[in-house]
């Protein structure tokens, strides 16, 4: 059960209502999360900025890795929300997030999406080193960025009990 309820456009503050509407301008979904987080224009701005860095790192990764890190890192968090909707994605496009098919790039990015979430100290000198054969420093510092924001909301939507959207219970694990 959700510990605060989300607003709508009618109860949101002004600002939140700009935001949402700016969101989504550009294709988004104004989520339960989105809605919640909408009770502060400034915690709404502050995790829209996946959006951004996805846009920086998909590019480098390609789509299926990005929502490969993203599952990684939701599913080890044990996020309801963020790995349903990664779910989702992987499911709608052919997979089975249960038994996924893995080359060596996307198993190095699983496994830095689930050090992140189960204990970034992890994040080693080695760790960095696999990253330093494939990507330059920008890249990895977008990538641990987007890691980092992808865990935010993992964590905001468990610690607020945000429900999990109508569209994304058929897909829940």
């Amino acid at each position: 059960m959700a510990r605060i309820s989300p607003v709508d456009e009618t109860s949101a503050p002004p600002e939140s209502v700009e935001l949402a509407a700016a969101h989504a301008a550009t294709g988004g979904r104004m989520t339960n999360m989105k809605w919640t987080l909408a009770h502060s224009p400034v915690a709404l701005d502050a995790l829209l900025q996946w959006y951004p860095l996805h846009d920086q790192i998909a590019p480098v990764l390609g789509e299926r890795r990005t929502w490969l890190f993203c599952h990684a890192i939701s599913t080890e968090s044990d996020c309801l929300i963020c790995s349903t909707f990664f779910r989702r994605l992987l499911i709608d496009a052919g997979e089975d997030p249960s038994n996924l098919q893995l080359d060596e790039l996307d198993a190095l990015i699983v496994d830095l999406g689930r050090r992140l979430a189960e204990d970034p100290h992890t994040v080693d000198d080695a760790m960095h080193a696999r990253l330093a054969e494939r990507f330059t420093s920008s890249q990895v510092v977008t990538l641990i960025a987007f890691g980092a924001i992808m865990l935010a909301t993992n964590v905001f939507n468990d610690a607020m009990g945000v429900e999990l959207d109508d569209y994304l219970e058929r897909y829940a694990a």
